[in-house]
């Protein structure tokens, strides 16, 4: 009741919201920039059980924006480091690490056993494949990415018959590549969009408000503007069109 009294005093959430998120199981994938407040702000909020997923180990490179490691971290496995940096915030989170690439079944069967995902990946590839595996098992894909100054949010809740899919955003090969390593990101940048995913996971899992689901939030940071883009359902689409 003390650690999470501040969650429980706000009447969109109370004891009964609380508790749901105790029973909440969360697969993360990526633990990167992103990844890292998403995973803090999710554990730190109680969300019971946090599934991380990442094949990569902590590159000193990583640590202007990675605030799930630190410099001890070097050459350890991410899920490792992000485990117990979870454990030192909140013990009683659950924290499956998964030091893997995973797709196809083995990625189906994770989502399966979850109650929403978190796409902090970094390449098109991974995400085609994390959105297709939310749309066959109808479970919430929260998305976002992050590169120079700017960063994006979506939502995805494939058992409502007019979300859209990523596919209906993005299709395969029509945007080149844009990661970190080649363009660069000011680090606030990526703690910006991980904080907005990790409260856009926290209302869907509540069903609290009205979710990202069927708009695209871009955030400007070099002019500190965001914009919200109307997305619609893809008859054509690939995925989940008709």
């Amino acid at each position: 009741m003390l650690r999470y009294s501040r969650q429980i005093l706000l009447p969109q959430v109370g004891y009964d919201g609380q508790q749901k998120l105790l029973e909440s199981h969360v697969l993360l994938i990526g633990a990167g920039g992103l990844g890292s407040p998403v995973a803090m702000y999710l554990a730190a909020a109680g969300v019971g059980q946090l599934t991380i997923v990442d094949d990569d180990k902590v590159d000193l490179s990583n640590l202007q924006r990675q605030i799930l490691h630190s410099q001890r971290d070097l050459g350890r496995a991410k899920v490792e480091s992000a485990r117990d940096s979870i454990a030192g915030l909140n013990p009683d989170v659950r924290v499956t690490p998964l030091q893997a690439r995973i797709d196809g079944e083995q990625l189906g069967a994770l989502v399966q056993q979850v109650d929403l995902v978190v796409d902090a990946s970094d390449n098109f590839a991974t995400r085609f494949a994390i959105n297709q595996a939310c749309v066959d098992a109808r479970k919430p894909l929260v998305s976002g990415a992050a590169v120079r100054m700017e960063g994006q949010v979506a939502v995805f809740i494939p058992a409502r018959d007019d979300s859209p899919c990523y596919r209906c955003l993005y299709r395969e090969g029509a945007d080149p590549e844009q990661t970190c390593a080649d363009n660069g990101v000011l680090a606030p940048v990526v703690g910006i969009i991980g904080s907005v995913q990790a409260l856009e996971a926290i209302k869907v899992l509540l069903g609290l408000g009205e979710s990202l689901c069927g708009r695209l939030l871009v955030f400007d940071g070099l002019y500190g503007e965001w914009r919200s883009v109307k997305l619609r359902k893809d008859p054509a689409c690939p995925v989940c069109g008709s």
